[in-house]
């Protein structure tokens, strides 16, 4: 398993009926499949996210999306980046993902973090709990899903979980890849050092250099090789072949969320889109290169928010960014 190039679909706002929507999804995967990505992710929540959009804009339930696309699609991988562990109980979760690698013929990747997002847990009912709490959970849930993975029948008892000989059948293999995403430097790096074969990091691409420290920390103290554990960086990314197009679409896109770049000073707008890799294809190939890649990062993982579901830009921004990570 390899993440160099990953496509992560994060909204599903493309302003015609519902019966287009899904079709649309299916579009996007497979320019991706056919440009030299070689993942493609949705996101584990049922509300769009602030900054995104607003609460009930709409929002796809992930394993049923990535089922569909798994029909849809050959070759490409799939995966939840990251699926939300408060969601989900660890041995439905196994049997989830791994049902998902049965269907799309081993491409499969699990994409886990603690989850947090708490106005979906508040309306829906799942329970919260503090930060120290959903990372407990995910420690223990870790412990269950990883041998179920690999064919265990794990007998786990802890605060938050238990399983007792869980079984996981049937299986298309027994190295279904385990992704962590986040920012954590201490208990999301350390549980990616434990368990995980591919660490993405959610960060403004000025942390990088302390990121990848604090990685090399973690994996020293879990005793392994950090050579082994392969990292993506998440980045939103607005392409055009005429980059001062990207530049006003990235300005209307954030202006209807209330933010005015051209009021802003020069560092509150470098704050605002630290996140954000704007301009023609040379120009973001340029900022992905000396911003996050130069850092040491494998691979990368890019969402395309505000055009991503318009033809034909997926398979600009993959043949843009395949020559930076090896493609």
């Amino acid at each position: 398993m390899s993440i160099r190039l990953g496509y992560q679909i994060p909204n599903f706002s493309y302003g015609g009926p519902v019966a287009d929507l899904f079709p649309t999804v299916i579009a996007q995967a497979r320019e991706a499949e056919s440009s030299g990505f070689d993942t493609v992710f949705v996101m584990d929540h049922f509300y769009q996210l602030p900054g995104l959009g607003q609460p009930d804009e709409p929002m796809l339930e992930s394993y049923t999306a990535l089922a569909g696309l798994a029909t849809a699609t050959s070759t490409i991988q799939l995966s939840a980046l990251v699926t939300g562990n408060t969601y989900r109980n660890p041995t439905m979760l196994a049997k989830t993902v791994t049902t998902l690698d049965v269907v799309s013929g081993g491409r499969a990747v699990l994409g886990i973090g603690a989850g947090w997002f708490e106005l979906e847990h508040q309306q829906l009912g799942y329970e919260f709990g503090t930060f120290t709490d959903r990372f407990a959970r995910l420690g223990e849930a870790l412990e269950i899903i990883a041998p179920m993975l690999r064919g265990d029948r794990p007998t786990y008892e802890g605060k938050w979980y238990r399983a007792d000989g869980a079984i996981n059948e049937p299986r298309f293999r027994d190295d279904l890849p385990i992704l962590l995403g986040g920012s954590g430097e201490r208990k999301t790096f350390g549980f990616a050092a434990r368990y995980a074969d591919h660490l993405n990091i959610i960060c403004n691409a000025d942390e990088l250099p302390r990121k990848m420290a604090a990685l090399a920390d973690r994996c020293e103290e879990s005793g392994r090789d950090r050579g082994t554990l392969e990292t993506s960086y998440l980045a939103s990314v607005i392409l055009d072949e005429d980059g001062d197009r990207a530049r006003r679409l990235q300005r209307e896109y954030l202006g209807v969320r209330g933010v005015d770049l051209d009021a802003m000073s020069a560092s509150e707008r470098a704050a605002a889109t630290a996140r954000q890799f704007v301009g023609s294809p040379d120009e973001v190939a340029e900022q992905l290169r000396t911003r996050v890649l130069d850092h040491g990062i494998d691979g990368l993982v890019i969402n395309m928010a505000v055009n991503g579901h318009t033809p034909g830009v997926v398979e600009l921004a993959g043949r843009t960014l395949r020559p930076l990570v090896g493609g």
